[in-house]
């Protein structure tokens, strides 16, 4: 398994289909027991089903406006890690969320863990300095 392969076809993926809502497509990215985290004292999502639940009521009030996600950074272990900034409006408010996701994939590529960490800010802005780190 490339882990750089898996790390830009999840980047690409997770592009494309937040801004759709696509999460079919998304939930492909993951294999069946995986593990996400959608914030650090956040109870963890087990298993796709559970993962499923979490982003269908994420995306449930979100209008999204634009995705970006870096090229992935990937390092040892099949891990990756990648910074994503999103543009939508909530309830009629415009505002931005901004963060990274770290994953690591199985071999045969699909993610077995992943952890986001973000901040949302009001309104559409991109964050300070240069938007991604590459």
């Amino acid at each position: 398994m490339d882990t750089r392969a898996a790390a830009e076809r999840f980047v690409g993926v997770w592009e494309r289909a937040w801004a759709s809502h696509d999460v079919p497509a998304l939930l492909e990215l993951y294999a069946e027991g995986c593990v996400h985290r959608s914030m650090p004292f956040r109870a963890p999502h087990r298993g796709r089903a559970e993962l499923e639940a979490y982003l269908r009521w994420s995306f449930a009030a979100e209008r999204v406006t634009d995705v970006r996600f870096s090229p992935p950074v990937v390092g040892a272990d099949r891990v990756a890690v990648a910074e994503f900034r999103v543009l939508a409006r909530e309830e009629g408010a415009a505002g931005t969320l901004a963060g990274c996701v770290l994953v690591r994939f199985d071999e045969a590529g699909l993610v077995v863990e992943s952890r986001d960490y973000w901040h949302t800010a009001e309104g559409h802005q991109e964050p300070t300095g240069r938007t991604f780190l590459l």
